[in-house]
């Protein structure tokens, strides 16, 4: 059994995906970032980057409990465990990882930094705004120029593609005009169509934040408690 902590966002749903993918049993368990949760001392523990997604893998290596942290790792830890969605090995394989750490290091920091600067950023600062949104929209024509003549970004249905594809869902909050990336649209909305997607970003739905971000929201996820020594 699987015990994913996690909170609906991005990188969540990359797990969340795969396991649905994978047809795992898994409990899910909320790291509420905007109360805090994430600094418990028990989930620090866990991951002591008081980041989330984290697993628990009650039938991890030697057949002992495993607890794996960095939405990255875990995908291929559960890819590689379990012989799907990762080729075992040649160009493949590393076709696969490549795409999955453009994602980490550019998809994911690129696009979390427009978030904050365009969505929730206190003050409005015309050149991180700038700069992000540039940046995004970069990224999503590198992506578009890959997908053209090919269904999936590396080979077969991937890692990759589950790690990616979260992040792409609401372009307009990131200063990027989807219409201007038909491949990248087309393959999005090609994965939205997966049993296994729609059930992997429908974790903790009723969760989601609606309204506008709170004082203590902010504070948790952006604030001073980012920065104390635990």
């Amino acid at each position: 059994m699987i015990d994913l902590y996690t909170w609906p966002t991005p990188n969540g749903f990359k797990v969340s995906i795969l396991l649905e993918e994978l047809g795992l049993p898994y409990n899910v368990i909320p790291v509420d970032i905007g109360k805090g949760a994430q600094f418990d001392p028990e989930y620090l523990k866990l991951n002591p980057n008081n980041k989330m997604p984290t697993i628990v893998d009650s039938e991890g290596p030697d057949g002992k409990p495993y607890t794996v942290m960095e939405s990255g790792a875990i995908l291929i830890y559960l890819a590689d465990k379990h012989g799907k969605f990762l080729p075992k090995g040649g160009e493949a394989r590393y076709d696969v990882l490549q795409w999955l750490m453009w994602q980490m290091g550019g998809i994911g920091p690129m696009l979390g930094q427009a978030h904050h600067f365009l969505q929730y950023a206190p003050e409005k600062i015309e050149y991180a705004m700038n700069r992000y949104a540039n940046e995004a929209n970069r990224l999503y024509g590198v992506l578009n120029k890959r997908l053209q003549g090919r269904d999936y970004v590396a080979g077969d249905y991937s890692i990759a593609d589950m790690a990616i594809m979260p992040w792409l869902r609401y372009p307009d909050r990131q200063g990027v005009d989807i219409e201007q990336y038909p491949e990248v649209k087309r393959w999005r909305e090609s994965l939205e169509t997966r049993p296994a997607v729609q059930k992997g970003l429908a974790v903790l739905a009723e969760h989601r934040r609606t309204g506008p971000i709170t004082d203590e929201q902010r504070e948790n996820m952006f604030g001073k408690k980012q920065y104390e020594k635990r």
